[in-house]
Order: structure tokens, then C-alpha cells, then sequence
């Protein structure tokens, strides 16, 4: 089981050692509206110099920056909770440690918030971490996807989040992302309150 903090750190001092990017494996998912988490880890990873490498006993791809690591599930989004529980038992961080990328549809395009904590929202990735982890207690970067209409419903609500963006929203989805990982790098020096403080607003081109 995760290493467990005798009680919640405050905000302010929170500082991720493990970052997640959730998403579905392989290329026909690559571009989707999923897969927005794998988009901002790979872009830490760039700017970081980290290298992604396949850990089998850990389900995922994983990879080593100064002070942490950050993962890519290789489950499938469903069972994503297996590869973080595996990699925060292996290196013994706690849930209040980690901080998790992901869509949601919920929010629309440019849209970005840090939460502490919260439930799965409809969320099979982070309802996976939940079951796994036994807490909804962990930080989460959430990355708005739905389109200007607003939120899908019924099938084309699957359509929508395992669709590619549009041309249109690339320009957005572009700085999305840069700033998705401009807020992670500065959690990771100032602390995710100040994160919070300074990038829970949306953003546009």
C-alpha cells in the first residue's frame, strides 16, 4: 500500500514526487482527447531531459527527474490505479505525493484546475486510482476538453473524449499543454498552493 502521511501537509508545502499522466496505451489512442495527461508528461519529460523507459513490474513507462518521477499507465485507462499503486508501494510515496494529469469533460477547452482531492467525477482513470489506492485524497491537474457547446451526451459523449482535437482547438490545446506543465514545474519548486494560485484560470490563444 502507498506510504500514508500521518496527516495531510499543508498546501503550500506539497511538492509532487510522483506525476501521473493518464491516458490510453498504443497509437490509435495517441491523439485523442483521453490521452491530454500523456501529452503534458511528455512534455515534462522534454524539458526535463528524462527519458522514458518500460517498466513491466510497474505497468507502465516510467521516468526519472530530479526529486521524482513521472509515469505513464500502460493498463489501458480503466485499470490505470494498478501502475500507480505499484510504482507509489516500489518507491514509497504517499497519495499526498503524487499528482495526477487528466481530461475533463466537464470543463471546456483551456480550462485547468488543481484540486487536493475529490472523487472520480465519471472519471474510469481516477476512479481506478481510487479503488486503488483506498483514498480520494491526492492532488489532480484537470484539463478541460469539452467542446464550445458544452459536454457530450450518451454516445457521443465516448466519441467526443476517444476523438482527435480539431484544427480549430489545436492552437488551444497547444498552450494548454505548455501551461499544464508550467504549473507542474512551479509545484514542484513553490509548492502546488502556489500553482493553484497562479494557474486554476483558464487560458486561450
Amino acid at each position: 500500500m502507498p506510504a500514508e502521511a500521518t496527516s495531510q501537509p499543508e498546501a503550500g508545502s506539497l511538492k509532487p514526487r510522483l506525476i501521473i499522466g493518464l491516458g490510453n496505451p498504443g497509437k490509435d489512442y495517441r491523439d485523442t482527447r483521453h490521452n491530454i495527461g500523456f501529452m503534458v508528461v511528455d512534455e515534462l519529460a522534454r524539458r526535463m531531459d528524462a527519458a522514458f523507459q518500460e517498466e513491466k513490474r510497474h505497468h507502465g513507462l516510467l521516468a526519472k527527474f530530479s526529486g521524482g518521477w513521472l509515469l505513464k499507465p500502460q493498463t489501458y485507462m480503466n485499470d490505470s490505479g494498478r501502475s500507480v499503486r505499484s510504482v507509489a508501494d516500489y518507491y514509497k510515496i504517499t497519495t499526498h505525493e503524487t499528482l495526477t494529469v487528466y481530461d475533463d469533460v466537464d470543463l471546456p477547452l483551456g480550462s485547468l484546475r488543481i484540486r487536493l482531492k475529490g472523487s472520480a467525477g465519471g472519471h474510469n482513470g481516477i476512479k481506478s486510482m481510487i479503488q486503488s489506492l483506498g483514498t480520494m485524497e491526492f492532488p489532480r491537474l484537470k484539463l478541460g476538453i469539452a467542446a464550445m457547446s458544452g459536454r457530450p451526451d450518451g454516445k457521443r459523449l465516448v466519441n467526443h473524449v476517444l476523438g482527435t482535437f480539431s484544427d480549430e482547438e489545436k492552437p488551444t490545446l497547444a498552450l494548454v499543454v505548455q501551461t499544464a506543465a508550467d504549473a507542474i514545474m512551479h509545484s514542484l519548486s513553490a509548492g502546488l498552493e502556489a500553482a493553484m494560485n497562479r494557474f486554476n484560470r483558464p487560458v486561450s490563444v
